[in-house]
C-alpha cells in the first residue's frame, strides 16, 4: 500500500515538474517564467520528495526527504521574490502583454511619500 501510494505521489511531482520546465520554456518573459518555475516545480518538488518518504517508510531517508520538501515550500518562494523584486529594480522589463505592474505601483507610492514628507 505504501509503495503504491508513494508511486502515485511521485508521479504527480513528476508531472507539476514537466509542466514547470514546459512553462520555462514557452513563457514570454522573465516574471512569467519565474512564475511557472516557482509554482510548479514547488509544488511538484515537494510532492515528489512526500512521495519518496511514503515510499521508503518509517526511515532516516523518509526524515531526510521531509525535511528537503519543508525546506523547498519555504525558501522557494521567497527567493523567486527576491529575485523578481532584483530584476524589477535593475531594469528588467515585463512582457508587453502585461496588465497590471504591482512593482512600479508600489514605488510610485513610495516616491510620492517620500516627496511629501520632504516637503512638509
Amino acid at each position: 500500500m505504501n509503495e503504491t501510494l508513494g508511486m502515485i505521489l511521485i508521479g504527480i511531482g513528476l508531472a507539476f515538474d514537466l509542466i514547470g520546465t514546459v512553462g520555462l520554456v514557452r513563457f514570454p518573459d522573465m516574471y512569467n517564467r519565474l512564475q511557472a518555475a516557482t509554482k510548479c516545480v514547488t509544488l511538484g518538488t515537494a510532492t515528489l520528495l512526500i512521495g519518496v518518504a511514503v515510499y521508503s517508510g518509517v526511515s532516516a531517508l523518509a526524515a531526510k526527504a521531509l525535511l528537503g520538501a519543508v525546506f523547498i515550500l519555504l525558501t522557494s518562494p521567497v527567493g523567486a521574490h527576491a529575485i523578481a523584486r532584483g530584476a524589477h529594480h535593475s531594469g528588467v522589463r515585463l512582457w508587453e502583454g502585461s496588465v497590471q505592474d504591482a512593482y512600479q505601483t508600489e514605488r510610485q507610492k513610495q516616491e510620492y511619500q517620500h516627496a511629501k514628507t520632504e516637503t512638509a
